[in-house]
Protein backbone atom coordinates (compact mmCIF):
# COMPACT_ATOMS: atom_id res chain seq x y z
CA UNK A 1 0.00 0.00 0.00
CA UNK A 2 1.54 3.22 -0.78
CA UNK A 3 1.74 6.46 1.47
CA UNK A 4 -1.31 8.18 -0.44
CA UNK A 5 -3.45 4.91 -0.45
CA UNK A 6 -2.57 4.20 3.65
CA UNK A 7 -3.42 7.89 4.14
CA UNK A 8 -6.78 7.75 2.40
CA UNK A 9 -7.51 4.77 4.75
CA UNK A 10 -6.42 6.35 7.53
CA UNK A 11 -8.86 9.38 6.60
CA UNK A 12 -11.49 6.84 6.23
CA UNK A 13 -10.55 4.69 9.73
CA UNK A 14 -10.78 8.85 11.62
CA UNK A 15 -14.27 8.83 10.28
CA UNK A 16 -15.03 5.46 11.11
CA UNK A 17 -13.31 4.68 14.72
CA UNK A 18 -12.77 7.94 16.27
CA UNK A 19 -15.88 7.72 18.15
CA UNK A 20 -14.83 4.11 19.53
CA UNK A 21 -11.50 4.93 20.17
CA UNK A 22 -12.72 7.87 22.14
CA UNK A 23 -15.12 5.70 24.40
CA UNK A 24 -12.12 3.14 24.87
CA UNK A 25 -9.60 6.02 26.08
CA UNK A 26 -12.23 7.78 27.97
CA UNK A 27 -13.22 4.32 29.69
CA UNK A 28 -8.72 4.28 30.53
CA UNK A 29 -8.49 8.18 31.39
CA UNK A 30 -11.87 8.89 33.30
CA UNK A 31 -12.24 12.60 31.44
CA UNK A 32 -13.68 13.46 28.08
CA UNK A 33 -11.74 16.24 27.62
CA UNK A 34 -8.89 14.49 28.00
CA UNK A 35 -10.02 11.51 26.10
CA UNK A 36 -10.66 13.50 23.22
CA UNK A 37 -7.15 15.06 23.03
CA UNK A 38 -5.94 11.70 23.49
CA UNK A 39 -8.17 10.29 20.67
CA UNK A 40 -7.36 13.06 18.35
CA UNK A 41 -3.44 12.41 19.19
CA UNK A 42 -3.87 9.13 17.84
CA UNK A 43 -4.49 9.94 14.85
CA UNK A 44 -1.69 12.65 14.45
CA UNK A 45 0.69 9.64 15.31
CA UNK A 46 -0.82 7.27 13.09
CA UNK A 47 -0.45 10.32 10.09
CA UNK A 48 3.20 10.68 11.56
CA UNK A 49 4.11 7.38 10.88
CA UNK A 50 1.84 5.81 8.31
CA UNK A 51 5.25 5.69 6.58
CA UNK A 52 6.65 3.31 8.35
CA UNK A 53 3.06 0.74 9.33
CA UNK A 54 3.19 -2.55 7.81
CA UNK A 55 0.50 -4.87 7.28
CA UNK A 56 1.37 -7.88 10.01
CA UNK A 57 -2.21 -10.23 9.83
CA UNK A 58 -4.04 -7.66 12.24
CA UNK A 59 -6.36 -5.25 10.78
CA UNK A 60 -5.39 -1.59 10.95
CA UNK A 61 -8.08 -0.77 13.45
CA UNK A 62 -5.71 -3.05 16.20
CA UNK A 63 -2.82 -0.50 15.33
CA UNK A 64 -4.75 2.28 15.97
CA UNK A 65 -6.07 0.98 19.34
CA UNK A 66 -2.50 -0.32 20.33
CA UNK A 67 -1.36 3.54 19.61
CA UNK A 68 -4.22 4.64 21.81
CA UNK A 69 -3.67 2.06 24.60
CA UNK A 70 -0.03 3.35 24.58
CA UNK A 71 -0.64 7.17 25.02
CA UNK A 72 -3.25 6.26 27.40
CA UNK A 73 -0.10 4.35 29.62
CA UNK A 74 1.40 7.37 28.84
CA UNK A 75 -1.04 9.66 29.81
CA UNK A 76 -1.49 7.80 33.52
CA UNK A 77 1.81 7.82 34.11
CA UNK A 78 1.71 11.52 34.08
CA UNK A 79 -1.26 11.44 35.95
CA UNK A 80 -1.36 9.86 39.19
CA UNK A 81 -5.43 10.17 40.42
CA UNK A 82 -7.90 9.26 37.79
CA UNK A 83 -10.82 10.99 37.31
CA UNK A 84 -13.90 8.97 36.37
CA UNK A 85 -16.25 10.13 33.41
CA UNK A 86 -19.56 12.15 34.93
CA UNK A 87 -22.45 12.53 33.29
CA UNK A 88 -23.46 15.54 35.55
CA UNK A 89 -23.00 17.77 32.71
CA UNK A 90 -26.13 16.55 31.21
CA UNK A 91 -28.71 18.81 31.05
CA UNK A 92 -32.20 17.38 31.63
CA UNK A 93 -35.65 18.70 30.16
CA UNK A 94 -38.10 18.08 32.47
CA UNK A 95 -39.03 16.42 36.19
CA UNK A 96 -38.43 12.61 34.33
CA UNK A 97 -35.39 13.81 32.61
CA UNK A 98 -34.01 14.53 36.49
CA UNK A 99 -35.23 11.11 38.10
CA UNK A 100 -34.02 9.35 34.16
CA UNK A 101 -30.31 11.12 35.16
CA UNK A 102 -30.40 9.88 38.37
CA UNK A 103 -30.85 6.45 38.33
CA UNK A 104 -27.65 6.67 35.23
CA UNK A 105 -25.49 8.37 37.65
CA UNK A 106 -26.25 5.51 40.02
CA UNK A 107 -25.96 2.64 37.62
CA UNK A 108 -22.80 3.87 36.25
CA UNK A 109 -21.15 4.95 39.19
CA UNK A 110 -22.15 0.73 40.51
CA UNK A 111 -20.59 0.01 37.44
CA UNK A 112 -17.84 2.15 37.75
CA UNK A 113 -16.87 0.55 41.44
CA UNK A 114 -17.40 -2.94 40.10
CA UNK A 115 -15.13 -2.19 37.27
CA UNK A 116 -12.90 -1.40 39.56
CA UNK A 117 -12.49 -4.96 40.91
CA UNK A 118 -11.39 -6.53 38.25
CA UNK A 119 -7.89 -7.00 37.41
CA UNK A 120 -6.15 -4.54 34.71
CA UNK A 121 -5.92 -6.74 32.43
CA UNK A 122 -9.86 -8.49 32.52
CA UNK A 123 -10.81 -4.58 32.38
CA UNK A 124 -9.33 -3.72 29.73
CA UNK A 125 -10.88 -7.02 27.80
CA UNK A 126 -14.51 -5.40 28.90
CA UNK A 127 -12.95 -1.73 27.34
CA UNK A 128 -12.16 -2.93 24.17
CA UNK A 129 -14.33 -5.18 23.31
CA UNK A 130 -17.45 -3.14 24.42
CA UNK A 131 -16.34 0.84 24.47
CA UNK A 132 -13.80 0.05 21.22
CA UNK A 133 -16.20 -2.71 19.93
CA UNK A 134 -12.89 -4.85 18.96
CA UNK A 135 -13.40 -8.45 17.64
CA UNK A 136 -11.43 -10.69 19.98
CA UNK A 137 -8.86 -11.02 17.50
CA UNK A 138 -8.37 -7.07 17.15
CA UNK A 139 -8.34 -7.15 21.42
CA UNK A 140 -5.95 -9.82 21.06
CA UNK A 141 -3.79 -7.86 18.98
CA UNK A 142 -3.91 -4.30 20.69
CA UNK A 143 -2.76 -6.56 24.49
CA UNK A 144 -0.12 -8.35 22.51
CA UNK A 145 -1.86 -11.74 22.92
CA UNK A 146 -1.57 -14.66 20.62
CA UNK A 147 -5.46 -15.19 19.10
CA UNK A 148 -8.98 -14.47 20.39
CA UNK A 149 -9.60 -17.11 22.31
CA UNK A 150 -7.82 -15.73 25.05
CA UNK A 151 -9.53 -12.82 24.91
CA UNK A 152 -12.78 -14.58 25.03
CA UNK A 153 -12.08 -16.45 28.29
CA UNK A 154 -10.72 -13.78 29.49
CA UNK A 155 -13.87 -11.43 28.77
CA UNK A 156 -16.12 -14.64 30.41
CA UNK A 157 -14.08 -14.57 33.24
CA UNK A 158 -14.66 -10.64 33.44
CA UNK A 159 -18.43 -10.65 32.72
CA UNK A 160 -18.95 -13.26 35.30
CA UNK A 161 -16.80 -11.35 37.99
CA UNK A 162 -18.94 -8.42 36.85
CA UNK A 163 -22.06 -10.09 37.30
CA UNK A 164 -21.49 -11.29 40.44
CA UNK A 165 -20.12 -7.97 41.98
CA UNK A 166 -23.37 -5.91 40.73
CA UNK A 167 -25.75 -8.65 41.73
CA UNK A 168 -24.47 -8.92 45.55
CA UNK A 169 -24.62 -5.18 45.72
CA UNK A 170 -20.97 -4.91 47.34
CA UNK A 171 -18.58 -2.67 46.25
CA UNK A 172 -15.23 -2.11 47.59
CA UNK A 173 -14.36 1.66 47.68
CA UNK A 174 -11.32 3.34 45.61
Amino acid sequence: MDKKSKEAKLSSLFEAHFDRIMRYVAARVGNMADAEDIAGEVFLKATASIDTYKERGAPIEAWLFKIAHNLVIDHQRRKSKIEFISIDGMQPEDKEDVEKLAEMNVEFDRVVKALGQLTDEQRQVIELRFLGELSSEEAASVMGKKGGGTIRQVQSMALAKLRRILQSGEFFEG
